[in-house]
Order: structure tokens, then sequence, then C-alpha cells
């Protein structure tokens, strides 16, 4: 098993765990309709919320730095991937608006940072994970690719609902729950990630790499 994809897998796991345990332990405080996933990044206990996105995206990175030394990713899947993790790392850092207060500065970079994960995973996935560019097909890409695609229908049903709710005249974070929805993108996202993850891990270097270094000089 490569170690970065392993460290990876281990890591993304652990703030997937944590934010799992934070869903659970709040659902009677948090309507997971409207409510959404950052809403845990409020308050005193935030941290731990932004150390659970954190471990995501430093998972996140690590995977994608074992696809690239493996020579799977590509340069544009590669440059994907990154912009989830760095996506995630502005999430983690930036908590989002509290709307009792009103708009910040954090907030807003919070929202970019948002949009950019949400946007550049289902790339990644897509242009990695694609059955046309590996002659060797595992269960882990059909699965990556297949999420991938998941995740774009997502983006894709979202901006639709956006554009017909603009014109009923409906505030985009009221035309859809808007709480159910990013948690489904979610979890698409993240099986979409860890798929690649396993592939990864599963995967040896690339035998050419091997045999260059291990050419007497």
């Amino acid at each position: 098993m490569h170690q970065p994809a392993r460290w990876g897998l281990g890591a993304a796991g652990a703030g997937i765990a944590v934010i799992v345990v934070l869903e659970l332990t709040s659902f009677d405080e948090m309507n997971p309709l409207r409510r959404t996933i950052s809403e845990h990044g409020l308050g005193p206990d935030g941290w731990i919320f932004g150390l659970a996105v954190g471990l995501l995206a430093a998972g996140s990175a690590a995977i994608g730095v074992s696809l690239a030394r493996k020579r799977l990713a590509g340069i544009f899947g590669t440059i994907a991937l990154m912009g989830w993790s760095v996506g995630l790392f502005m999430t983690a850092w930036f908590e989002k608006n509290d709307w009792a207060v009103g708009p910040s500065l954090h907030g807003s970079i919070h929202r970019v940072g948002s949009f950019i994960a949400f946007l550049s995973l289902p790339l990644a996935a897509v242009i990695i994970a694609r059955p046309w560019r590996h002659r060797e097909r595992s269960r882990a890409t059909l699965v990556a690719f297949g999420l991938g695609i998941c995740s774009v229908l997502w983006v894709v049903g979202i901006a639709t609902v956006m554009l017909v709710g603009a014109r009923q005249g409906l505030p985009w974070w009221r035309a859809m729950p808007l709480g159910l929805v990013e948690r489904g993108m979610a979890v698409t996202e993240v099986s979409a990630l860890l798929a690649l993850g396993v592939w990864a891990a599963a995967r040896q270097l690339d035998t050419t790499v091997k045999v260059a270094s291990e050419e007497p000089r």
C-alpha cells in the first residue's frame, strides 16, 4: 500500500468520523433539512468541526500526492483535487456567517471555499477516474467515476433549482431544502474521494519509475 494514500485515507476517515458524530449528537438541535453542515463550526466548540474538515482536507491532499506520484491523476486532475483540498482548508479556517449577527468577511471567504471545494471534486473524480484513460480498470475507479458523474448531476441540479427559484423571486437558499441537498452532495463527493484513495492505495508506483530508480549510475 502506498504510504501517502494510506495516510490520506486515515486522515480523511478520521475527519469524516468526527463530522458524523457531530451530526448525530446535534440531531435534536439542528434541522438537517435546512441547516447546513457548516453550522457545526459556530459556537465555542466550532474548533472540533474545523479540525475535522482540516483532517479531511489534509487526507485529500495526501491522496492527490499519491495519485500524482503514480501518474494516475494527470495535471488537470491533480489541480482539481488540490482545489477541493484548498477549498476545504478555507472552510475549516474561516467559519460561516452567523446570520443572527450578520454577514462578515470570514463568512464570505468560507462561502467561496465551499463553492471551490464542491465544484472541484466532481471534476477531479471524472478526470482522474475516467475509464477510457486507463488500460486497467478496477472497481474503485469505476465507483469513483460513477460517483463523480453523480456529483456533477448534483451541481447541475442545484444550479437549475437556483435559476428557477430566482425567476420566481425566491432566495437561492430557500429554493431547496439546503441542508438536505448539501448533505447529499457531500456524501456523494466524499465517497468519490475515498474511492480514489482506495485506488491509489492499491496501485503500485509506475514500473517505469521503479526501473529508472533501480538503474546503476
